[in-house]
């Protein structure tokens, strides 16, 4: 990744494993990635289920979503904190522990608000797993491929989208929705096994100390970088939280055919992963505007291409690719966070789950205020921008910085 704006992250980083080795690792921490893909983007795809079940409307059953963004809020830096004086390997398997033990709770939520209990609990860990294992991935491989690294744990909550979310629509129609949150509790104890057996055994920092780490919130472009996440990411969020209501109620399709409209947006977001970690490794932060406006123009087209579903498609495709934000978001603050590594890392995905309760409230008060399903497109376009003003922000100012 181009650093010419920013100086570069002071934690060391471990010699190049072996290819075998390193493609062991990524996987066992992509495991976590995808189960982690799994309980967020399903439960916005079977949101119609789960409102019935718990005898809610949609717009109600939102806050389900936006209770397990907050807790990624809240989560991601206290654990990251709390946890700066162990070992990375055992926090990610207490993590996973954690987030398994909560999606099983989820899968017996006896009421509504029972189940905005478990789901805050199953976002505790979401920021800080994704954080650590950030950092765990960008140790091993060399550091001109840091973002293509990261980008591969992303990659998991990817695949997700395209095959973990259509098969948890189909589970939920068939099975009921409480077998998506049950499976996942399982997804989660295979990634504890992964983990175990193929993350570095490397030990904590010598220097490491929750005080260190609180020394991310004293750095200007730390939050400047956490504001485009969680402003520009929402936009994503606002349509894809209700986009199976939109596609019963104006597109006019049946529940037969929502797994496949997930399962475009998936491809959309693999792509958009992989086309932005590339980028990031070749221009650096700028990707992260270029995909910004990006965002915007597709989010734009929804509102025109909802009631045809072939159009919707295409148009939900470039919508996914905007999840290419993460991985260069997450690069961005290793470099600006200095001695600060793990809280930084964790705090993308506290910004992320800010967009992720931002949005889908927004999107939902839009819809609330009779101003139809597809508004959410316009809330979308208007995070989306908000979240490039801020870039424009942090990149003119990081570079005078490093001028000066």
């Amino acid at each position: 990744m181009t650093t010419c704006d920013v100086a570069a992250p002071r934690e060391s980083v471990n010699p190049p494993l072996a290819g075998g080795q390193v493609a062991l690792v990524l996987i066992a921490l992509a495991m976590g990635g995808f189960a982690i893909g799994v309980t967020e983007f399903a439960a916005m795809s079977i949101l119609p289920d789960f409102a019935a079940g718990l005898g809610v409307d949609a717009p109600t059953a939102g806050h389900v979503i936006s209770a397990y963004a907050a807790g990624v809020v809240v989560g991601a830096p206290i654990l990251a904190v709390l946890g700066a004086r162990l070992p990375r390997w055992l926090l990610l398997i207490g993590f996973m522990a954690l987030f398994a033990v909560a999606n099983v709770a989820s899968a017996l939520a006896p009421t509504y608000h029972w189940m905005l209990v478990f789901r805050f609990l199953s976002g505790l860990p979401h920021g800080a797993y994704f954080g650590v294992a950030a950092l765990v991935a960008a140790s091993v491989v060399p550091l001109a491929y840091r973002t293509r690294a990261v980008s591969t744990i992303l990659m998991g909550l990817t695949v997700a989208t395209v095959i973990g979310v259509p098969f948890a629509n189909i589970i939920s129609h068939t099975y009921g929705w409480r077998w998506t949150f049950a499976i996942v509790g399982v997804l989660a104890v295979i990634t504890m096994a992964l983990v175990a057996l193929f993350a570095p055994r490397d030990p904590a920092h010598a220097d490491a100390s929750p005080l260190r780490e609180l020394g991310a919130l004293k750095r200007g472009q730390v939050w400047l970088t956490l504001g485009v996440g969680a402003i520009g990411f929402g936009g994503m969020f606002a349509v894809y939280a209700y986009l199976a209501s939109t596609l019963q109620a104006v597109t006019g399709i049946g529940p037969e055919v929502l797994p496949w409209v997930f399962a475009v947006f998936g491809v959309g977001m693999f792509l958009g992963n992989i086309l932005g970690a590339w980028a990031a490794d070749h221009i650096g932060f700028p990707a992260a505007g270029g995909l910004l406006i990006w965002s915007a123009i597709a989010l734009a087209l929804y509102p025109f291409a909802a009631t045809n579903l072939w159009a919707l498609m295409v148009v939900i495709f470039l919508i996914g690719g905007g999840g290419g934000l993460g991985s260069i978001l997450q690069t961005r603050l290793m470099d600006v966070a200095g001695d600060a590594q793990t809280l930084a890392a964790a705090l993308n995905h506290s910004a992320f789950n800010t967009a992720n309760a931002i949005g889908p409230l927004l999107g939902g008060m839009a819809i609330a205020a009779g101003y139809g399903w597809t508004s959410t497109a316009w809330v979308g376009v208007a995070l989306s921008l908000g979240g490039f003003v801020i870039f424009v922000i942090a990149w003119l100012t990081g570079r005078k910085h490093a001028t000066a």
